[in-house]
């Protein structure tokens, strides 16, 4: 179990790695002068060379990737062009609405589509299957501007249930911030749910035409007790990948949900970097990004070893 968790850890770092090459170098190759940005296009040219250096942007390539990995590492991910302050605290203080957001989300749509998954399987090729399934693939491929939008004019405007803007007043308690976070979870929960009630009743068919469920039953074991022991079990760890790999969905993916219900997340806030060519917000946003994303892919890994020990076992070997 050890030498899989470290080499799973040691995976996640060399694409960490590979990750923050190519943000650094994505920065670099956008057209326009820091200086000039910053400035204005009226700026005397010695000033713009002055604002260069003293950013740091005029010195080779490795060296100013070499000062910023290593700056970051240490906590320091720089100071915001367009602020003028550092940018860690605006990066965790979005990165925390956006978790927040993607909460809610998550505990709405992974228990929801799971059991709309089983239910479907369980009722194979009848009409509460082709509902389940037709229904959560209608609103899957639904953009989510499209669904965010309906449900603005359904439930924010029409019926006056929820609110349309996601900025809460501040002092906000827990149920207030929770009340503000129901619209804007709701197309993602629209989106994701098709994946995972897909993925559950996938290896829930596997799993109940499996041997060993076939076995469970000749012994005379309850339908309920096969279920629980023999089916579920194995037939949510393909599941498990795909809530894993939606994480970093529902964490980096929120532009469109944030900017349209005017929340402050980590998702907006690189839409505002990348507008303004504020690379050091832009850069620590995306590998901010990235090290969630890594996190949960492990945290999955290790479930899933967990879970089904072939796996961890043929990685071994």
């Amino acid at each position: 179990m050890l030498s899989f968790l470290v080499r799973r850890l040691a995976l996640s770092l060399v694409t960490l790695f590979l990750l923050s090459v190519m943000v650094f170098l994505g920065g670099q190759v956008l057209p326009g002068n820091v200086g000039r940005a910053i400035l204005g296009p009226f700026a005397d040219q010695r000033a713009v060379d002055a604002l260069n250096h003293t950013l740091g942007v005029d010195r080779p390539l490795l060296v100013q990737y070499g000062t910023w990995i290593w700056n970051f590492l240490q906590g320091d991910m720089g100071t915001s062009y367009i602020f003028r302050a550092p940018v860690a605290p605006f990066v965790l203080d979005a990165l925390g609405n956006s978790m927040k957001l993607a909460l809610v989300a998550f505990v709405l749509v992974v228990p929801i589509g799971i059991l709309g998954g089983v239910i479907a399987a369980l009722n194979l090729n009848r009409p509460l299957d082709r509902i389940i399934s037709l229904g959560g693939l209608s609103v899957t491929v639904l953009p989510e501007f499209v669904t965010g939008i309906i449900l603005i004019l359904i439930f924010g405007v029409w019926l006056r249930w929820l609110p349309i803007a996601a900025a809460w007043p501040k002092g906000a308690g827990f149920f207030t911030q929770l009340y503000y976070l129901i619209l804007p979870s709701l197309p993602l929960f629209l989106v994701l749910f098709g994946y995972i009630a897909r993925m559950a009743r996938s290896g829930m068919i596997e799993a109940l035409d499996s041997d060993y469920t076939r076995t469970a039953v000749l012994k005379g074991l309850p339908w309920r007790t096969v279920i629980w022991r023999h089916v579920l079990r194995n037939a949510l760890l393909p599941t498990i990948t795909v809530i894993a790999t939606q994480t970093g969905y529902l964490i980096g993916g929120l532009v469109v949900i944030e900017t349209l219900f005017r929340y402050q997340g980590i998702g907006s806030l690189i839409f505002t970097a990348a507008r303004g060519k504020d690379f050091p917000m832009l850069e620590a946003g995306i590998l901010t990004i990235g090290i969630v994303y890594a996190v949960a892919t492990l945290a999955a890994d290790f479930l899933y070893s967990v879970l089904n020990p072939r796996i961890r076992l043929g990685a071994e070997q």
